[in-house]
């Protein structure tokens, strides 16, 4: 850590109950009305907030993430007709949207008022991406502070996002002003984030509001084909394409199929790396634990749990601490230094709300190699392996 950002005393406030609690709340709304920056929960992960109309503020969100300046901020509001003080007008498919999953776990990207948001939380753009959080204690503290607020996720950039305080105090204690702890988040992931095209509705970065879910308000909903693209990492590395035929359990390190030089393809080259990114979450490596991670996909069950178990026997072998991040369906098939469960295939809500912290405990445990179970990208599933491929740096082990 630079001296300079070792210039703050975090205050740490537990919020369960409004009613009780209006002091608390009071402190943390003045610091962001003030110019500083608070971490606070809503019902997808922790956020660090600050005045999104203050240059200053912002700067200090960048400072304590070492966020890239090119990535947008989401701005936070409590309160619809805050709305139209930051946006230019919009059109009724938007307003749609906001009746049916306001507040809730989706951001609109919308033309942005002319110098009314500081244009670090813009990266530039001529949009600004809204939403209004459906957490009691967020909505009360956006309100007493009275402005709009910019909160990308509270942790440094690049690490899994926080979904309880104790992820906010290990990754920016001592980096911000203040903390709010009102308990675990609900979604665990972060929200859905669109944009309006005319009346379609093209998905910039999946999260807790389902592409399904907006097909029943939108009559055209795409998927940005950035969604698909691997940006900012190299070709060669992208994907590891392993057919391959197992010999057993068993086997020498230096047998590994990864060992052997699996055969690597490039993935599609990102045309629009080098631009602005429309949305958080869609230029950079995101949610990645500190040891090497791989996802592991096939269509036959058992061949991957073998080929999984194989790469961790010979992960221990070379001398690495190995992990393994899987659904309840297979869990009982491996053996490693850490086994972690997402919970069940057929309920993949859980899985959101589990992903982060267990790829902190891959951390607190010292792993150094893990490998990870894919899930089917429907639904809430769809989010999942977009959070589990940019924590991997996009390589996908395809059986």
């Amino acid at each position: 850590m630079q001296a300079n950002e070792m210039i703050r005393n975090t205050t740490y406030w537990e919020v369960r109950d409004l009613e009780v609690s209006t002091e608390a709340l009071d402190e943390a709304a003045q610091i962001l009305a003030s110019g500083g920056t608070v971490a606070f929960p809503t019902e997808t992960v922790y956020g660090l907030g600050a005045d999104a109309r203050s240059t200053s503020a912002v700067e200090q969100i960048f400072a304590a993430k070492g966020r890239p300046s090119d990535n947008p901020l989401i701005v936070h509001i409590a309160n619809i007709a805050d709305l139209d003080t930051l946006v230019l007008p919009y059109n009724s498919t938007a307003r749609q949207l906001m009746d049916r999953f306001w507040p809730g776990p989706l951001t609109i990207v919308l033309p942005v008022r002319p110098g009314v948001i500081s244009p670090r939380v813009t990266a530039g753009l001529s949009t600004v991406g809204v939403r209004m959080p459906a957490h009691d204690v967020a909505l009360a503290l956006i309100a007493r502070a009275g402005c709009p607020v910019a909160a990308p996720s509270a942790n440094r950039s690049g690490r899994p996002s926080p979904t309880l305080a104790a992820h906010v105090r290990e990754d920016l204690a001592g980096r911000i002003d203040g903390i709010v702890d009102g308990g675990p988040t609900g979604v665990g992931v972060e929200s859905t984030v669109v944009e309006l095209i005319g009346d379609r509705v093209n998905v910039l970065r999946p999260g807790g509001i389902t592409v399904e879910a907006l097909r029943e308000i939108a009559a055209e909903v795409t998927i940005d084909p950035a969604l698909t693209r691997t940006p900012d990492i190299a070709p060669s590395d992208a994907i590891v394409a392993a057919t391959a035929q197992l010999a057993g359990a068993s086997r020498h390190a230096g047998d590994s199929p990864l060992a052997q030089g699996a055969a690597e393809q490039a993935a599609p080259a990102d045309d629009a790396a080098s631009h602005a990114p429309r949305s958080p979450g869609m230029k950079y490596a995101h949610y990645a634990p500190r040891g090497t991670m791989r996802i592991v996909k096939g269509d036959a069950p058992g061949q991957v749990s073998a080929w999984i178990q194989a790469e961790l026997d010979a992960a221990s072998q070379r001398g690495e601490r190995s992990g393994v991040l899987a659904f309840n369906e297979h869990i009982a098939a491996y053996r490693a230094d850490v086994v972690l469960s997402c919970g069940s295939l057929h309920a993949l809500e859980h899985a959101a709300q589990r992903l982060y912290a267990a790829l902190r405990e891959f951390d607190e445990q010292g792993v150094t190699f893990i490998l990870a179970e894919a899930c089917p990208e429907d639904g809430i599933g769809l989010a999942v392996m977009n959070r589990l491929v940019k924590a991997a740096g996009h390589r996908i082990i395809q059986l």
